[in-house]
């Protein structure tokens, strides 16, 4: 099905080709009919779907058959749980809209930045405006922007601004918006609590499920190397060097922990840069630039910052330390593997960690293959994957660089590697 039958307009068909879209993905060939007839939203589906192209090129659509040229209302409003997503979701309403005749006006607004800059960019009006809630209501309270004529809604990443304890702006910014309007929710899943918001917020949506709950990406090849945590820092420098791996997305828990891997990092040359909360908006627009353009091998982050990044082709995504989350989980591998692309996803983990990955593998409904890498052996043997485990793919006879131990897992040999520290 080409995206010519889903009833967008020749300059968005247009924007399209430009990007070299051929055909539309399962969540955009569902979504875009239902968005362009005005219904409610309810969509599920793994980042790295299109989700994005999904709701703005519909939404483009709607506002561009009715433009304003002065005093432009906020017609769209998009509310994303962080900075990076919503620059990326306004760089997409940029791109998709180029061919528009007159040109719909956007802006992004968020957090970490002035804020006076964002009131002045405000002052002529706005069709779609994405923005982060806090900031949002800081708009607002400073009369700034006003919401009151609001067509479509969209919450983007729903169950992670949830996480992260934006339901209390949600819903003081959903009181300010006309009662009558179409309201998009996406999700990577369907949480309990996503259900609730749900309830109270869309009207006889239509349901769109593209993935089964809490489903790794299949495209996603899953690691699990065993090794001491101790050793953990000194087993990604190996994996680095020795794989001639370019491009990697490392995350850690804490702020405090991606410093300090990202400090290990650069003093054995592998270029590297940390992303986090405390980072100033400008570093981390820096870093995330530097490393989409490959300056930069290593991109260190916590889940916070990293959620919505979009790299394309990205190969390697590593769990430094397992989420707190098994969803998180999820959503982490889902930066590689994406619009159809294979990926890799290695989890390093240590024996404090195992009954947390076990919750993980119940998650996501299979198990992960187990690995070690000879030199970095953990002190204390991991549970073995369960019996229905998916088999391994097969390995090249008479390749010395791998052994099978008792346990069924594998130790990779290599040579004597340069410690991290």
């Amino acid at each position: 099905m080409p995206f010519s039958t889903l009833g967008l307009s020749d300059p968005l068909l247009r924007a399209i080709a430009d990007v070299g879209y051929a055909k539309p993905s399962p969540i955009q060939s569902q979504a875009i009919p239902a968005v362009l007839e005005g219904h409610d939203l309810l969509a599920a589906a793994q980042t790295g779907t299109g989700k994005t192209a999904g709701f703005t090129l519909p939404i483009l659509h709607r506002l561009s058959q009715k433009s304003y040229i002065t005093n432009r209302p906020v017609r769209a409003l998009i509310l994303t749980p962080t900075r990076e997503l919503a620059a990326q979701v306004g760089e997409s309403v940029i791109k998709y809209g180029a061919h528009l005749h007159p040109r719909l006006k956007s802006e992004v607004v968020f957090g970490g930045v002035k804020i006076n800059p964002q009131m002045m960019r405000l002052r002529g009006g706005v069709d779609v405006l994405v923005a982060t809630p806090g900031r949002l209501l800081d708009l607002v309270s400073q009369n700034a922007v006003k919401l009151d004529k609001v067509e479509t809604l969209v919450l983007d990443e729903a169950d992670r601004m949830l996480d992260m304890g934006f339901i209390r702006d949600i819903r003081r910014i959903i009181a300010l918006l006309p009662k009558k309007r179409q309201n998009l929710l996406f999700s990577a899943t369907f949480s309990d609590d996503i259900r609730k918001l749900t309830a109270s917020l869309l009207v006889n949506p239509v349901k769109i499920e593209v993935a089964p709950r809490n489903t790794a990406a299949e495209l996603v090849e899953q690691i699990v190397y065993t090794v001491n945590k101790t050793h953990k820092a000194e087993l990604l420098c190996h994996l680095v060097k020795e794989n001639d791996w370019r491009q990697v997305l490392v995350f850690t828990s804490t702020k405090h922990g991606a410093n300090r891997l990202t400090e290990k990092l650069n003093k054995i040359d592998i270029k590297a840069a940390a992303i986090h909360g405390n980072k100033s908006q400008g570093a981390r627009t820096s870093a995330l630039a530097g490393f989409k353009a490959g300056e930069l091998r290593v991109l260190v982050a916590t889940d916070v910052a990293a959620r919505g990044i979009d790299i394309a082709q990205l190969p390697h995504v590593v769990n430094f330390e397992l989420p707190r989350s098994p969803a998180d989980y999820v959503h982490r591998i889902g930066r590689t593997g994406r619009a159809g692309e294979e990926g890799q996803a290695i989890s390093l983990v240590s024996h404090d960690e195992y009954s947390a990955l076990r919750l993980i593998e119940k998650l996501i409904g299979k198990p992960i293959r187990r690995e070690q890498i000879a030199g970095f052996e953990a002190s204390a043997v991991a549970p073995p994957a369960e019996p229905q485990a998916l088999p391994r793919k097969p390995r090249p006879r008479g390749n010395s660089n791998y052994s099978r131990r008792p346990s069924g897992g594998q130790i990779k040999s290599r040579p004597q590697a340069k410690s991290c520290a």
